[in-house]
């Protein structure tokens, strides 16, 4: 798997112990299922994209990738939900670099860190966007 490096988030001054280590676990989930490189995710970028129960299990399973909107929940949903697997099935390399101005304000911050840390790409079409 290729080197992530370490975000600087909140210091220890700022985390009690127990709370450091769970941030760094839930980092560290997010962080194992990351491809090597952004090049590996072949998923569609047009048409309907039926999602498994595994990653849609709170709500819309079914997305079209021509509705903003939908594309939008679909790529939220997988970034938070996928497994190492289901990201270079759903997710599109040219529609994630497009979309991650905006995507970036929806997910959660430790999805966000993760992608940008182990992904420069997608932090600098953030700093670009801006």
């Amino acid at each position: 798997m290729a080197s992530h490096p370490q975000h600087t988030g909140p210091g220890p001054r700022e985390l009690s112990g127990a709370d450091a280590e769970d941030l760094a676990l839930y980092r560290e989930k997010f962080r194992r299922r990351l491809p090597e490189s952004l090049d590996e995710l072949h998923g569609p970028a047009h048409g309907v994209v039926e999602l498994p129960l595994h990653l849609a299990w709170s709500g819309m399973t079914s997305y079209d990738l021509d509705n903003p909107r939908q594309r939008m929940g679909l790529y939220s949903t997988v970034l938070h939900e996928g497994l190492h697997d289901d990201l270079p099935r759903y997710l599109n390399r040219d529609l994630l670099l497009e979309l991650w101005p905006v995507l970036r304000t929806l997910v959660g911050r430790t999805v966000r860190t993760v992608w940008e840390d182990a992904f420069p790409e997608l932090a600098s079409r953030s700093r670009a966007a801006a």
